[in-house]
């Protein structure tokens, strides 16, 4: 993606170039799984508007569409021993690291088979298993979470990364310079992914950051540094695999800017005022899914009878989410003062 992508104004239509496809080096099993993961996502999410403006989900909700190739992409490069920390708009790093469809949903339904309980509702994903820890919908607030997990594992010995998304938005928070330097001075195993979507909440990169490259503050704390196209999976699994392996090289935190654009406004409750409808519509044309599956059928890695599959194969499990949650059952009002202090051997 262009500098000139990155650093639009407000309201202006982003300088794609389409005609610059991704150079493909990928197996086509390998293509397949990063499709289907980004699909998965996507049918998710668009279920849950369905849902939301049903009044099944309530709350907040923060859809990811558009930003499928940075979640995908990156936890390809992790395993299942390492940390996540995401954002309040975290369904799709939730999907993408393993935790069960159905959970998630049941989650947002505010059911007790939600994968926390259904205390926490949208932006409050949580799953020890999958060692998914938030869900945060404190802006920034993940970060110093992250480095006190990267810290804990260097105590122990582990060798373990601890990766940390957030957005553009909270390089403006005091934790995330703290959360930098800490990790930058006791050379911390975290892999910082900021997902570079160009608006915090309503506030466009370049009316609120006088240094739009990002890159450049994690820099400032002697963090090694990369940006990267966002809507290109196998250029954000490649970026990620090569900081991840500077980590467990011991070699301390790596920074990945992935410039994305989210499709969608802020939350279901934003009029989106704030950009033009061209500019959104621009994005779209050049998204990550249907980016990849241009390339790959022109490449011959799928074709249209592969597509379809998956498209089934998504719908089916959507459909089987919606089910789990629809017969899931209410936390009964007299343990809704559990879990206010901590009980060994309850679940």
């Amino acid at each position: 993606m262009s500098d000139s992508a990155v650093n639009q104004t407000p309201g202006q239509a982003p300088a794609l170039q389409p005609d610059q496809a991704p150079a493909l080096k990928v197996e086509r099993e390998h293509a397949l799984h990063l499709l289907h993961q980004m699909l998965r996502i996507r049918r998710f999410e668009e279920k849950a508007a369905e849902l939301y403006s049903a009044t099944k989900i309530r709350g907040f909700l923060h859809l990811y569409d558009g930003e499928e190739a940075v979640a995908v992409g990156v936890m390809e490069t992790l395993t299942p021993e390492d940390a996540v920390v995401a954002t309040y708009r975290e369904h799709g790093h939730a999907l993408a690291r393993s935790i069960d469809a159905g959970a998630i949903m049941a989650e947002m339904y505010g059911k007790q088979e939600g994968c926390s309980r259904g205390r926490g509702g949208s932006m409050h994903l949580f799953d020890d298993k999958t060692r998914f820890y938030g869900g945060n919908a404190i802006v920034g607030g993940g970060l110093p979470v992250a480095v006190g997990l990267a810290l804990a594992d260097q105590m122990q010995g582990r060798s373990r990364v601890t990766c940390c998304f957030f957005g553009d938005g909270a390089v403006a928070e005091g934790e995330f310079h703290e959360s930098m330097n800490l990790a930058a001075l006791w050379r911390l195993p975290v892999l910082f992914v900021c997902e570079n979507n160009l608006y915090a909440m309503g506030t466009s990169l370049v009316r609120s950051e006088s240094e739009t490259h990002l890159t450049t503050k994690a820099e400032s704390y002697a963090v090694p540094a990369l940006a990267v196209d966002g809507m290109d999976v196998l250029a954000v699994e490649s970026a990620a695999q090569q900081a991840t392996v500077a980590i467990r090289a011991g070699q301390g935190p790596y920074f990945l800017e992935c410039h994305t654009y989210r499709f969608r406004a802020h939350s279901m409750f934003d009029a989106q005022l704030y950009r033009d409808k061209t500019e959104v519509e621009a994005w779209k044309d050049h998204g990550p899914i249907v980016g990849f599956i241009q390339v790959l059928k022109e490449r011959g890695v799928i074709d249209e009878a592969d597509l379809q599959q998956l498209e089934g194969q998504v719908a089916t499990e959507v459909e089987a989410a919606v089910r789990f949650a629809e017969t899931g059952t209410w936390e009964p009002t007299e343990d809704l003062t559990r879990f206010v202090y901590s009980e060994r051997g309850m679940s």
